[in-house]
């Protein structure tokens, strides 16, 4: 006799299973969705650095510039001045005060940071041409040194400033409008020692011809306003605006 095999049937899900089903997957997909842009509106602010302090004594190889900057702009918007006893450091706050010791002849200098630098790798810090020749490195060029940290003068934190009526992104943040191009490459070689997405852009006010250095591009203003702080905390001038 023949035999019959009878092949098991799955059992119909009823309408409203299916139903269930299909809003639960709703559910994943706008639940991904959601998860995506955060992490994408996250990561704009991610890379925003702290404020970076000195360790109460350190030892580091320290060189410095000299009339080739003279005059020039400093990261900070001040001009550099070689006979003034400053320095450059690629993340200390401007306004941090430092004893520099050179340990070959045990002499000391006091110094402000108050620009970006330097940008020789394997050196630490800058010192200004008269800060050099107080503690004999002019010589050298370059030597390992001694640094304490006296403090910061807050004179040099600043405040962030928005372009009022602006209702909606995208945002950035403008930390600079040169009309030297010069001036406008030099800060945004300053800031990449520490942020990205840092460029510069040429507009034309009034008929005059200004660079202007931005970071990022930021869909909501408290995005702008996590790096403006930062970077005003840091002792740049900051202003939030529309991105172009």
């Amino acid at each position: 006799m023949k035999k019959y095999q009878f092949k098991r049937f799955k059992p119909f899900k009823p309408l409203k299973s299916r139903v269930m089903t299909q809003k639960n997957n709703t559910r994943v997909l706008q639940y991904f969705i959601f998860l995506t842009a955060l992490l994408l509106i996250s990561s704009c602010a991610s890379y925003t650095p702290r404020v970076t302090m000195p360790p109460p004594v350190g030892y580091v190889t320290a060189s410095w510039y000299g009339p080739d900057f003279h005059g020039k702009q400093t990261s900070s918007g001040e001009r550099y001045d070689m006979y003034a006893m400053t320095c450059a450091h690629k993340t200390f706050p401007f306004g941090t005060n430092l004893r520099v010791t050179n340990p070959v002849n045990n002499k000391s200098v006091v110094v402000t940071v108050n620009d970006r630098g330097p940008f020789i790798p394997g050196r630490d810090l800058d010192l200004s041409y008269s800060a050099a020749k107080e503690i004999g490195l002019v010589g050298p060029g370059v030597g390992r040194v001694r640094i304490e940290h006296l403090g910061r003068n807050m004179r040099y934190v600043k405040r962030v400033e928005f372009m009022p009526l602006i209702a909606s992104g995208p945002f950035t943040v403008q930390v600079g409008a040169f009309q030297e191009e010069s001036n406008a490459l030099h800060m945004k070689q300053g800031l990449e020692l520490r942020y990205k997405d840092v460029a510069v852009a040429s507009a034309f006010v009034n008929g005059n011809k200004f660079y202007r250095v931005r970071i990022g591009s930021f869909v909501s203003r408290d995005g702008a306003y996590s790096v403006a702080q930062n970077l005003a905390d840091e002792g740049y001038t900051t202003f939030i605006t529309k991105a172009d």
